[in-house]
């Protein structure tokens, strides 16, 4: 059975088969929308997956100018189309999202596999609650949040860990944590100890891998987090990426090369996941109030 596919999946979708069918009809886009009623940057958009095209005669429209009269294959892409306008379960949230995130949730929920580092703080999907609030409140007064930004957004972070724990087949996650986030204190030594016990947890079920990467370890890490998301085929992998040339999602085959061997490394230097209980056993004893 596939992952839950939700409105952006759909959206890739269409937008990954939208070009290539422009690219075998042997159109740039601009001469696609040539004499349509949309613009070329909304075809970009529209085929990277960013944004759904207006209106289901537009879809017929591009498919017409590329030779696509197949009933049952027009049927097929406007049914996708159709998908893909409809609202995520996350819809409740945008008000207090920040920018760019409804993209990736919506990434999240559909995806396969999600390769993940994380150096600054737990990667959200292994935080329980209490860390999450602490995190957030320990912020609001320095980015001036809202008492209902944190607990929104709590929410919809508890929300969002449901990908991992549901039963109808489960997100499959690796993630890699530097040591030193596990060693930032974040609400004190209690939420800490949850924290870690959470992780332990977490990381006993089947389609969950954590790794810790000790800071006495002289290895490769990266400065930044980032992760890798897979998709059911044919649709690419994606990254997400807090990088110094900016955070924005890519499917371009480079950037996922480059983030995949960047994930390789820090796996190899990290802890193997067998060590990873004992580990955060350690790190709780070593939290003292």
């Amino acid at each position: 059975m596939a992952a839950p596919i939700g409105p952006t999946v759909r959206r890739m979708q269409l937008g990954w088969e939208l070009q290539r069918l422009r690219d075998k009809a042997g159109f740039s886009i601009a001469q696609t929308v040539e004499g349509l009623t949309f613009s070329a940057s909304k075809l970009y958009r529209a085929e990277k997956g960013l944004t759904a095209l207006p209106k289901v005669e537009d879809l017929r429209e591009l498919l017409d100018r590329y030779g696509v009269h197949d009933r049952g294959d027009v049927n097929f892409l406007v049914e996708i189309h159709k998908d893909s306008l409809n609202r995520g379960w996350w819809a409740p949230y945008r008000s207090t999202m920040p920018s760019g995130m409804d993209l990736y949730v919506g990434l999240e929920t559909g995806a396969r596999v999600i390769r993940a580092w994380q150096p600054d703080a737990v990667y959200g999907l292994l935080q329980p609650e209490a860390y999450t609030r602490a995190m957030l409140t320990a912020a609001k007064p320095v980015e001036e949040t809202t008492t209902e930004f944190v607990e929104r957004t709590v929410q919809l972070r508890m929300e969002r860990k449901e990908a991992i724990t549901r039963t109808d087949n489960p997100l499959d996650l690796w993630a890699i944590l530097d040591e030193a986030a596990l060693r930032r204190v974040i609400g004190g030594p209690a939420v800490m100890r949850e924290q870690y016990e959470e992780i332990r947890q977490l990381a006993q079920l089947d389609n969950v891998t954590v790794q810790i990467l000790p800071m006495a370890t002289a290895t490769y890490r990266s400065s930044f987090n980032f992760a890798l998301m897979e998709f059911e085929a044919p649709l690419p992998t994606v990254v997400q990426a807090d990088a110094p040339e900016g955070a924005n999602v890519s499917d371009k085959d480079t950037t996922v090369w480059a983030f995949s061997r960047r994930f390789d490394a820090l796996r190899a230097g990290a802890l193997a996941p067998a060590e990873t209980p004992t580990y955060l056993q350690r790190l709780a004893r070593e939290m003292t109030e």
